[in-house]
This record gives C-alpha cells, sequence and structure tokens, in this order.
C-alpha cells in the first residue's frame, strides 16, 4: 500500500509540473504536453482504483478469516462450513468466529447442515442416480405449472400443407395445457458409528454426505423411474409412449429396435437404456444374425457398455422380464421434469443414539415429478400371452 501512494505522489507531481509550465508560459498544451497529461491522470486513477480495492479487500479478509485457521490461510465460505461441520461431527462445538454466521448449531441434540453441504449432497446424488441428473430439475417454491402443448380435442393440431394464391387457408390449432408440480415430502434416517468417526484414516465429511446421498438416491430413483401409484412423484415409465414385446415372456432383438424408434430423431442425442441387471445379463447373452453381442463394451462411460448405440444404466428399482412387467425404459431423461420445492436439508442428531455409540443423521426434502414431453420417453411392456 505504501508504494502505491508514493508512486501516486510522483506522478501527481509530474502532472502539476505538466500544468504549471503552460501556465507559466501563458500558451495552451501542445499536442505532445496534453497526450502527457491524459496518461499521467489515466494513471492516477488506476492507482487511485487500485488503492480503493485493496482497503476494501483488506477489510473483507480481516471479517471472514477464522481465528484458528493458520496464518496466512485463506478459507472459502464452503471450507469454514465444512471445517465446522466435521468439528460439530466429532463433538467439537467450538467457539463461532467471524466468517462462520451461516455456521447454525442450534444445541447439543440437533443441528442443521449448513447449506453448501447439503448441495454437495445433492450433487452426489445426481451422480449416483443418472434419472436425477438427467432429468428436467427445478427448485420452486409453491405450485410449479409448466406447459405442455397437445392436440386440442385430441384431434386438431397446427398443420402445414400447399396453398394456392387467393384461396383461404383452412384453421386449426393445437393447445397448450399445464402440468403442475407440487411436494412430497420424503425422508431418510442414517446412522454413523463412532468408532468409524473416531478413525482418523476416514474423511468423516465425505463418509456421511456418501452416505446419505445413497439412502436419498435409492429412493429418489424408483420414485423417478417407477413411482409408487396416486399421490406419490409420476415415474419416467408412467410415459404413453409403450411398446409391447412380439412374444410373451421375452425381449427380442426387434422389441429393442422398436423401443428405440418410438422416440423421434430429435431427441435421439441424449437418449439411453435403464434395466435391471436381470434384463441386461439376458439382453446381453444376445447376438445378431453375425453372431456379434447385441450390448458392446465402452471404455469411455462409467458403465461401459452400449446397445443399439446408446450407453445403458442399471437399476434394481426397474421391473424384470415378466407378464406385463415394464422392463425397459429408453430415451432422454429431460422428458421427466423434477421441482424441489423445499431443498435438501440434513439434521445431525448427537444425544439420541447415545446408547447405541452411534449418530444420527436425517434428510428431509420435498419434490413432485410428472412426465413432460412424452415424445422423449418410451417404455417396453413385456407380453403377458
Amino acid at each position: 500500500m505504501k508504494k502505491l501512494f508514493e508512486k501516486r505522489a510522483q506522478k501527481k507531481a509530474e502532472l502539476d509540473a505538466l500544468l504549471n509550465k503552460a501556465k507559466t508560459e501563458e500558451r495552451a498544451f501542445s499536442a505532445e504536453e496534453k497526450a502527457q497529461f491524459d496518461a499521467l491522470e489515466a494513471e492516477i486513477q488506476s492507482l487511485d482504483a487500485t488503492i480503493k480495492a485493496e482497503e476494501r479487500a483488506k477489510g473483507i479478509t480481516e471479517l471472514h478469516a477464522p481465528q484458528a485457521a493458520p496464518k496466512g490461510e485463506q478459507l472459502t465460505q464452503e471450507q469454514i462450513e465444512e471445517r465446522a461441520f466435521a468439528d460439530f461431527i466429532n463433538g467439537k462445538i467450538t467457539e463461532m468466529r467471524a466468517g462462520e454466521q451461516n455456521v447454525d448449531w442450534t444445541n447439543n441434540s440437533g443441528a442443521i447442515i449448513p447449506t453448501t453441504i447439503a448441495k454437495r449432497i445433492l450433487d452426489e446424488i445426481k451422480d449416483i442416480c443418472p434419472i436425477l441428473a438427467g432429468a428436467d430439475v427445478y427448485h420452486e417454491k409453491g405450485k410449479l405449472q409448466i406447459p405442455k402443448w397437445t392436440k386440442a380435442n385430441g384431434s386438431h393440431d397446427v398443420t402445414v400443407g400447399y396453398a394456392t394464391e387467393f384461396t383461404k387457408l383452412t384453421a386449426d390449432s393445437g393447445k397448450f395445457v399445464s402440468v403442475d408440480l407440487g411436494g412430497y415430502l420424503a425422508g431418510a434416517l442414517v446412522l454413523v458409528g463412532k468408532s468409524v468417526i473416531n478413525s482418523s484414516a476416514v474423511n468423516v465429511t465425505a463418509f456421511v454426505i456418501r452416505k446419505i446421498a445413497e439412502k436419498a438416491a435409492q429412493f429418489l430413483e424408483g420414485e423417478l423411474l417407477k413411482g409408487t401409484g396416486s399421490n406419490a412423484a409420476e415415474g419416467a415409465t408412467k410415459t404413453t409412449n409403450v411398446v409391447t414385446t412380439g412374444t410373451a415372456g421375452s425381449i427380442t432383438l426387434d422389441d429393442l429396435i422398436a423401443v428405440q424408434a418410438a422416440v423421434k430423431q430429435a431427441h435421439q442425442k441424449n437418449a439411453c437404456w435403464t434395466m435391471n441387471s436381470a434384463t441386461f445379463t439376458a439382453i446381453k447373452q444376445m447376438k445378431d444374425t453375425n453372431q456379434r453381442p447385441l450390448i458392446e463394451p465402452d471404455v469411455s462411460s462409467e458403465f461401459p457398455y452400449r446397445l443399439l448405440g446408446k450407453p445403458v444404466y442399471l437399476s434394481d428399482n426397474m421391473d424384470g422380464i415378466a407378464a406385463n412387467k415394464l422392463a425397459v425404459l429408453y430415451g432422454d431423461y429431460s422428458g421427466l421434469s423434477v421441482n424441489f420445492r423445499e431443498d435438501i436439508s440434513i439434521e445431525v442428531l448427537r444425544e439420541m443414539y447415545h446408547d447405541q455409540h452411534a449418530i444420527g443423521i436425517d434428510c428431509w426434502f420435498e419434490f413432485d415429478s410428472k412426465i413432460t414431453d412424452e415424445q422423449k420417453l418410451a417404455v417396453l411392456k413385456v407380453k403377458a400371452s
């Protein structure tokens, strides 16, 4: 800071000398002097802006730097909250420091986990749950209405055709309807043993986030794929775009080709397959007319298999190959809209499970899901007889 002030004083002296010379000689600036004056003025203004910025930055640094941090270490809000969270899990209720205003530990029996930790849990859920990662996700309070184009009276729609000059066009139209997303409350409880927490080899924050995410992802995946009936979220397999197998109790190559073709070409780019492991095994044993496996290895993806050129995901929540079951989902997951009316909130319960040498961590969220674009999704239904 001192050097900046010294440099500013030097430039100001040069500017004053240039101005005084012109005044003494009772003349205007020459072109060269004017250019020098403008350059000096711009440099002084730049120095002033730098000095002011450094003063503001100094104030912010002093406000947010935790006292317990090593000298010279600057922590982000996320790092501050993660450190406070790990301390709380380990039973260390530390004194609140400047910059930790958002880390709101309510009492020794229960505390709300900071929002940055909850966001990491949601990101982890998306990594585990492909349908949520690919769905069209919103975070709106109250009822969310999503417009959806459909045919009027079940058949009328906007049409384009050849026309003749001076001949009236035939008027027709479709209509917009709304898909309403409300909210259904869901929760999960995870117990973590204190022996794990006390192990210095375990990153307790990452461990807790992973365990909560696994439980929440398992539930969300089932709901977003199948749903559980009325008064619950709607799953992607509830699409009206249904293809039935040609043979009872089995799936053939022709069936897979048919369900893939049921999704419009415009929506094929991000399409993928979803099925359970038993269905995957049955299809993996199938071969084309040249005795080549239908499912091909793909080292570029996390689950290294492709079927008819598209990635394959496995889920235990999908039905197997049985009569009237929806065994295979295909398409672009963005045809399903999901609204988290209440984002994921997490609480740590220390005292409640003390007699089990464990702590409890519960997870709450409010969500709803519905299909908003039938053309993006298709499902293969196994014929009964």
